[in-house]
């Protein structure tokens, strides 16, 4: 249908009492899969990668890929720069045309956070895009990033953050993290209660990966418009191209491999897609 802004996905889940699925990617196969489930499920979705991800998968490359890949999708979709850890890398994202970015300032005093975040919010402005931020610590590591311990999001910093900053969406920490949990996660849905009753910006979950479905249904009823789906899709595409490569006989066939991985990540987006339309 169209490249569109976060801005107006966000509004359609709050009206539908949805989330907006945001899937990462990192090469052609993904982005391939994660349109085709999307354009399936006639529902729009993101489309991000990480500043963390750049070395393996360049923003130059990717970029244009997934630019084109939502102009050319039959359901609107936004693409996005997730935690983005430098200015400059927003900047390149925003002149590249991304309609939505995040400066992931979380690890700087709250202050510093707050200024970086408010200069990030005028500058996407000058390009009509979304800006996310993200309060507190989300537990885990991001791609090969240090990993951090959880620290929750104080309600009452989320709203002097939102207030000063002009910030269009909110990633909260509540005992969430990034990449395979080893136990399910204790999430504190007594904090993403208060912080959703004390701001009125869109709350966003990270780590969403191996977070139960009614785990997710009940983060959607306490303000969740934005889940963040990444190490699945990596995990559903190294699993289904190595089933791929085990069943092959003879020469290896590069096409076959392509349409396993595609397939793989279709598979966990479509998953999560049915979820996060459920009430």
């Amino acid at each position: 249908m169209s490249l569109v802004t976060m801005q107006e996905l966000l509004e359609r889940a709050e009206q539908k009492g949805c989330a907006v699925g945001a899937f990462s990617v990192g090469n052609m196969e993904m982005v391939l899969g994660a349109v085709r489930a999307a354009e399936e499920a006639e529902t729009p979705i993101i489309l991000q990668i990480a500043e963390v991800r750049l070395p393996n998968s360049p923003l130059e490359l990717m970029g244009p890929m997934m630019l084109a890949a939502a102009k050319n999708a039959a359901v609107p979709v936004a693409v996005h720069l997730d935690h983005g850890l430098r200015p400059e890398t927003v900047h390149k994202a925003l002149e590249m045309g991304f309609t939505s970015v995040m400066f992931d300032g979380s690890q700087l005093p709250l202050s510093e956070n707050i200024r970086t975040v408010k200069n990030v919010v005028q500058l996407a402005s000058d390009y009509g895009a979304t800006v996310e931020a993200e309060l507190g610590v989300v537990g885990g590591n991001e791609g090969e990033g240090k990993a951090h311990e959880v620290l929750c999001t104080d309600p009452a910093d989320a709203v002097r953050f939102c207030d000063e900053t002009g910030v269009d969406a909110l990633a909260v920490a509540i005992g969430n993290a990034h990449g395979n949990y080893p136990v399910l996660p204790a999430l504190r849905f007594d904090v993403l209660e208060k912080i959703h009753k004390a701001v009125s910006v869109p709350l966003v979950l990270h780590g969403g990966t191996g977070i139960t479905p009614e785990m997710f249904r009940k983060c959607i009823r306490l303000g969740v418009r934005k889940i963040n789906i990444a190490t699945a899709s990596f995990d559903a595409l190294a699993r289904s191209a190595k089933a791929c490569c085990d069943e092959q006989d003879g020469a290896p066939n590069y096409f076959a491999l392509s349409a396993c991985e595609a397939a793989g990540v279709y598979e966990n987006v479509k998953r999560h897609i049915a979820i996060f339309n459920m009430r």
